[in-house]
């Protein structure tokens, strides 16, 4: 874009490659430039940590108070009883009251790695939006907000259009979630002065309704920013890896886990992925980034460390890369490793290497596993696997044993006490 923009927070939005589009980019740079600017994202909870998915929002709202600003983040502990359709082929599964708790208690537990929570001007707020949804009158939401919003407009939207089209059903209960996601924006403004929601590309069409519901209603301006839905270079959806979603919560992905993933970014996403997820200077990505050969690899070990050392501490993110040049370099174990505690009552008389397999989180079923083997891809205290009704027994298990699924992803299992 040839917009050369005045405030910091735009600057680095569009210098990092955090902006794929906004609602007014001289207006909200002229508010950033003006005064605090409160801005805010919403997090569903589905489930009890995100993501790698999430990350790209998480930087944004980092970046947002490291430039002067109040980051909102918004759970959606109301929005989550609905189900957000964007992106989506099915409706959500309904999650119960409790279940929602939990997931927001998880979800939290992310956020202060990245941004300060206070009281201060620039300090992050976290706000729950079952405080108003959970308290609206139907007959009176219908009448007030329902109003503003035409049902032709709401059709055209991709994430309603592209359900349809596929002539895959769209529930009620789904169709309404972006009413009360405009009704969000709204109400975050009323509260707190909320001027920008910011979210990814695929939320463009619930921004704008906010947008358009504050102005009819409050007769506020406000504004929307949306980030580029990533996919890695090899077209896999961001967060993603063999083994499953790459969770932000130490309990369902450790550190070396999560290491491991950035270490394994393809030489093409390194560069991008170092401007996106670290806070090096630009020149120096793009240099790392430039990288050819093996020296790319450097680039890819900076990059694991720089975003591991901002989730889970430096110290982690040392230990990490210390068990990765035993286990890869040197043919060792490693003491940070994942690792499956089995007990005696899990052993029995007896394991298959199949289900240590499953159990150690290298195959998604015993079917995969089996054809990991059958492919040689399988190794055991690094000596290849053939036999797929090979038993583990507590013998076996004396000392500590080394999984292996491909050369990148490894585990030990050992007997619990």
């Amino acid at each position: 874009m040839t917009y050369h923009p005045k405030s910091d927070f735009m600057a680095t939005m569009i210098e990092r490659g955090f902006l794929a589009d906004c609602t007014d980019y001289r207006g909200l740079d002229e508010a950033f430039t003006g005064s605090v600017v409160p801005a805010y994202i919403g997090f569903d909870a589905t489930a009890n940590s995100l993501h790698v998915g999430s990350l790209i929002q998480i930087m944004m709202l980092r970046w947002l108070q490291k430039t002067g600003h109040k980051p909102i983040t918004l759970m959606g502990g109301g929005t989550t009883k609905v189900g957000d359709p964007s992106g989506r082929d099915s409706e959500r599964s309904l999650l119960t009251q409790d279940k929602i708790a939990a997931n927001i208690d998880g979800i939290g537990q992310v956020f202060a790695h990245y941004i300060t929570f206070g009281e201060g001007p620039t300090d992050a707020l976290m706000v729950n939006n079952a405080e108003w949804l959970d308290h609206l009158n139907y007959i009176e939401f219908l009448r007030d907000i329902g109003r503003h919003f035409s049902i032709n407009r709401m059709l055209a939207f991709e994430s309603v259009k592209s359900r349809l089209d596929r002539e895959q059903s769209l529930s009620f209960l789904e169709f309404n979630y972006m009413i009360l996601q405009a009704y969000d924006f709204m109400e975050l403004n009323r509260r707190y002065g909320c001027l920008l929601q910011m979210g990814g590309s695929d939320q463009w069409g619930n921004i704008v309704n906010g947008i358009d519901l504050t102005r009819r209603v409050l007769d506020q301006e406000i504004f929307g920013l949306t980030s580029p839905l990533l996919t890695t270079s090899d077209g896999r959806k961001m967060g993603k890896s063999a083994a499953g979603a790459i969770w932000l919560n130490a309990d369902m992905c450790s550190p070396y886990e999560f290491w491991q993933f950035w270490r394994n970014t393809t030489d093409a996403d390194t560069g991008r992925f170092l401007k996106l997820y670290t806070e090096m200077p630009v020149d120096e990505c793009d240099r790392l980034g430039a990288l050819a050969g093996s020296e790319i690899n450097i680039a890819k070990i900076i990059l694991a460390n720089e975003v591991t050392a901002l989730l889970h501490g430096s110290e982690a993110a040392q230990a990490a890369e210390a068990t990765a040049r035993e286990v890869f370099e040197k043919g060792g174990i490693g003491d940070d490793l994942p690792t499956i505690e089995l007990s005696p009552e899990d052993l029995g008389d007896g394991i298959s290497v199949v289900q240590l397999i499953v159990k150690a989180g290298l195959a998604k079923s015993g079917k995969e596993a089996k054809r990991l083997i059958a492919e040689n891809g399988a190794r055991m205290d690094d000596e290849p696997l053939t036999n797929a009704g090979l038993m583990i027994d507590a013998a076996k298990l004396a000392s500590p044993v080394k999984l292996s699924a491909g050369k990148k992803r490894h585990a030990l299992v050992k007997l619990a006490g």
